[in-house]
């Protein structure tokens, strides 16, 4: 039996975003017996109970700000060594995700080591750049992940571009790195197009199937929302540009509006969050074309379920989005009026459309359904010596 311990989601079942649905896939998926899964998560107690066949482990933290998923991850780490030792497990892994805790891992990696377990490591994205960060939390990012990648027995990268950013910017500690894609559902809708919850969304902001651009995601700069509603302010459109995000208590939505004045364009619609997973796979699959405008590294979980389920997918130009969807999207920059131009020429019917949706649904289904990316996964823990 290979036990692997998985900490630095916040828990399953999954109610949050891509760390969880990724344990939660990984879990229920499970194809191999011959695994064993222990998951931490974020509580108020220390419970412990079982969830489709794994073995959940509660953590209890107080609410101390930033510095709770530090703690998080040090103390479910803690647990892991004791729960190993306690119980007499041979060959485990422990698979941390994220680089929060460089700077106290190495103590913890040591006595793994003794207890002849191994540690994985999942970089994620280059978390040091967010502009959410001031300059201190920075540079705390950049150290941890420097020690992550230094203490780490296997490095597993959901990105071939954050792959090679390992091997080049840490090639001093000679990491030994993987590639496993993150995943997505790749099955349509349950709604159907009458459908009266999906009728009552449309009605509620008079939006049109296949009569809107849309967006999905946090409402953070790095994800280049300025430049999609210049640019969309920009363009002629004469569709709608649709924002499911929570802008609640936003100052970066305050400040933006005060600069664009967005409010003033009656076709820039700010929506709010949609929880029901159907109902926002409907509205995606509805969409007329959907915006990605991520530039901080990984493999975007936004830009997966937009390929699977949206026909017409326009993209940043960066390595990360070009990596997932190869030749099925289109491509925008940061450059004035390139994005606002690249909407003129699709509804002036001046770009043949036809491919782009075949192409980019055929990636996801080949490259990045959760099937694949599960017998990825169990094949990397139970090969691995």
């Amino acid at each position: 039996m290979k036990n692997i311990f998985i900490i630095g989601s916040k828990g399953i079942p999954a109610n949050y975003g891509g760390f969880e649905t990724f344990v939660d896939e990984l879990v229920t998926r499970r194809v191999d017996e011959n695994i064993q899964y222990h998951v931490s998560c974020l509580a108020d107690n220390s419970k412990e109970f079982e969830y489709n066949n794994a073995h959940c482990f509660n953590v209890d933290i107080p609410n101390i700000g930033p510095a709770k998923a530090v703690y998080y991850d040090i103390k479910a780490l803690k647990y892991c060594v004791e729960y190993i030792e306690n119980n007499n497990i041979d060959n485990a892994i422990v698979y941390i995700l994220a680089c929060r805790i460089g700077p106290f891992v190495g103590k913890y990696v040591k006595k793994l080591h003794k207890l002849n377990a191994k540690v994985f490591v999942n970089p994620d994205g280059h978390e040091w750049k967010r502009a959410k960060w001031n300059f201190a939390i920075r540079k705390y990012w950049k150290l941890s992940e420097k020690l992550m990648v230094k203490h780490a027995d296997l490095l597993v990268c959901d990105s071939k571009n954050i792959e090679k950013y390992i091997l080049e910017d840490y090639k001093q500690y000679n990491p030994k790195t993987t590639f496993i894609a993150y995943g997505a559902d790749t099955s349509k809708s349950v709604l159907t197009d009458d459908d009266q919850q999906l009728q009552d969304w449309y009605n509620k902001f008079d939006l049109s199937p296949k009569e809107y651009y849309l967006v999905v995601g946090r409402f953070v700069p790095e994800n280049n929302y300025e430049t999609m509603i210049r640019e969309f302010m920009a363009s002629h459109s004469k569709k709608d540009f649709v924002l499911i995000t929570n802008v609640e208590e936003n100052k970066f939505y305050t400040s933006l509006k005060e600069d664009t004045q967005f409010d003033s364009d009656s076709r820039i619609k700010f929506v709010g969050t949609v929880y029901d997973q159907q109902l926002l796979k409907k509205i995606r699959e509805n969409a007329f074309g959907y915006f990605h405008g991520h530039e901080v590294g990984g493999t975007n979980p936004s830009l997966l379920e937009a390929l699977a389920t949206t026909d017409l997918n326009l993209l940043l130009n960066v390595g990360f989005n070009k990596e997932v969807a190869e030749d099925g999207a289109l491509y925008w920059s940061k450059e004035s009026q390139d994005l606002a131009n690249l909407i003129n020429k699709i509804e002036a019917g001046d770009l043949d459309l036809t491919s782009y949706s075949i192409v980019g649904k055929e990636r996801i289904t080949n490259h990045y359904s959760w099937d694949i990316i599960v017998d990825m996964y169990e094949r990397c823990f139970l090969s691995y010596e």
